[in-house]
């Protein structure tokens, strides 16, 4: 009788499981704002650089968030690859303390919504301080994963994230209906590639999206506090971190 295949170790289920946690808190987080925000998306800057192109090109008249945005994400992702490169060259690690920070800003997010009155457009300085906050922790999550994860789709940003899964997908299928032909020829380690991918980007796709539709609801019941769930996870994967479960490989 064969064998039974023995389970990964904790460490490596846990990295294994990393990407699609932080594609789900990014999902979450940016439902959230894009309903409590009047369509605000703070996982990523795509749009904003499609604002930025208006206000340039036709004199388009931006909120006021429309003009920080691009800044706060890029701040987030400098301070946390100054940090990462100070800690590691101090012999330490880094990963726990970037999650810290994502979970720092994300606190400074809430702490802003639930302290400051009704918000009734993004022109309100409440508002504002609340996307950057966001469009910050956003920008510290996607320095982490470029630094610390290797290897890993980008778990904020969807779009590179969705063509490469339409790829690989096809080219799976593709090679397993040529397969039924024994004329064709396939490239067996280029499958097996596109198969790793896969397995890697759509459990992050399918999180993000789980997070988007969560989040959603979860500020139509609760308004801004639902913005606790996400800082939760931060403070579990950073726990995760610490314990060398991950990052810094």
């Amino acid at each position: 009788m064969d064998e039974p295949t023995p389970s990964p170790p904790l460490s490596q289920r846990t990295r294994q499981l990393l990407p699609p946690a932080l594609g789900y808190v990014a999902g979450y987080v940016d439902g959230c704002t894009f309903v409590a925000l009047f369509g605000l998306f703070v996982a990523q800057v795509t749009g904003s650089f499609v604002v930025a192109g208006a206000v340039l090109g036709v004199g388009h008249h931006p909120k006021l968030v429309d003009l920080f945005a691009i800044p706060a994400f890029i701040l987030g992702a400098v301070v946390a690859s100054a940090l990462s490169t100070i800690l590691r060259h101090r012999g330490l690690r880094a990963s726990p303390v970037l999650l810290g920070l994502e979970g720092v800003l994300l606190a400074g997010m809430l702490a802003t919504a639930l302290l400051a009155p009704d918000i009734q457009n993004l022109n309100q300085p409440a508002a504002l301080i609340v996307g950057l906050f966001g469009l910050s922790a956003m920008g510290v999550q996607n320095a982490f994963v470029g630094l610390h994860v290797k290897g890993a789709p980008s778990t904020n940003v969807m779009t590179s994230n969705t063509g490469n899964l339409a790829i690989d997908a096809a080219h799976v299928l593709t090679v397993a209906w040529l397969e039924r032909f024994p004329s064709a020829a396939a490239s067996a380690p280029e499958v097996e590639q596109a198969r790793r991918r896969l397995a890697k980007t759509a459990p992050v796709v399918l999180a993000f999206l789980a997070g988007t539709v969560s989040g959603t609801l979860a500020w139509r019941a609760f308004g801004f506090i639902c913005l606790a769930l996400p800082l939760a996870l931060l403070s579990i994967l950073a726990a995760f971190a610490a314990l060398r479960q991950f990052g810094d490989e």
